[in-house]
């Protein structure tokens, strides 16, 4: 339970079927118990992000709900731009998500926590087809506002994470309304360009602010690993925000996409137990 916020009803409006969610229940992934866990530090990230799966660490798999398993692969020397077309769960890992709000680690050539992702694994743990990932999503906007709306998937409880942290950051002493009033989108079934892997956006873990604040390295004329200079825009309290709830932020990554935050609480938890040397 959240305390005050947890009480707050809000619109969650399940597509298709025109009903209203109360107010659910969510983790806050900066102070969720790490202890107690074994060596295995991705299996315990993955099994207490997500605790619909197990992870078995001697065959190496990651088991679903449904009884099919996953190899999680190995972690390789091989080029960073090889990792992130095809990398493995595992190599998800490679780079620790910053806890901090830190842009200096981001400066590093290909440093982008978060950005490599293996598809085969976000297939099963949401969707596998545009027709189901729909069927899943509810819709998602600050408490007393008509737009905009945000179509994030209830699978994993995201869309509960995201109308929560909407909530939070709508009682908070920010001038939301310019990340707020244009926002680049949310759900989106589509291929990331020039590759046959599904975009973030295609499971309703991902949304994007406005653009026009966000700032994207293509957009910059940077060369790929060489996306030095970042000029942010975007508050420290709401990226803050967003983590306590399990997105991490785009503009903590080299290739930086400033306006970007997705669902992924494994690589908060897992850079939590790093931290801590567990």
């Amino acid at each position: 339970m959240l305390g005050r916020l947890g009480q707050i009803f809000l619109a969650l409006s399940f597509i298709g079927k025109g009903a209203v969610s109360p107010a659910c229940d969510a983790t806050d992934f900066t102070s969720l118990d790490v202890t107690g866990h074994g060596p295995d530090l991705i299996a315990s990230a993955l099994e207490l992000a997500y605790p619909d799966l197990s992870v078995d660490s001697d065959l190496n798999q990651v088991r679903f709900q449904d009884g099919t398993t996953l190899d999680m692969g190995h972690v390789s020397d091989r080029a960073a731009q090889d990792r992130l077309t095809s990398g493995s769960l595992r190599e998800q890992f490679y780079y620790t998500y910053p806890l901090t709000f830190d842009l200096i680690s981001r400066k590093t050539p290909f440093h982008d926590p978060g950005r490599i992702r293996n598809d085969a694994f976000f297939r099963k743990l949401y969707s596998s087809t545009e027709r189901s990932a729909r069927q899943n999503l509810d819709k998602v906007r600050l408490p007393d506002q008509n737009r905009p709306n945000f179509y994030m998937t209830r699978h994993n409880n995201v869309s509960c994470q995201m109308a929560n942290a909407l909530a939070e950051i709508a009682v908070q002493d920010l001038d939301i309304a310019p990340f707020f009033n244009k926002v680049g989108g949310s759900f989106n079934w589509r291929m990331v360009r020039g590759t046959n892997r599904l975009s973030a956006h295609s499971f309703g873990i991902a949304f994007d602010l406005n653009p026009s604040l966000g700032g994207y390295w293509k957009w910059s004329g940077a060369p790929e690993g060489q996306a030095f200079d970042y000029d942010n825009n975007i508050p420290q309290a709401l990226v803050e925000i967003f983590e306590k709830y399990g997105f991490i932020w785009g503009g903590k990554w080299h290739h930086f996409d400033g306006m970007h935050f997705e669902y992924r609480p494994e690589l908060i938890l897992y850079a939590r137990m790093a931290q801590r040397g567990l």
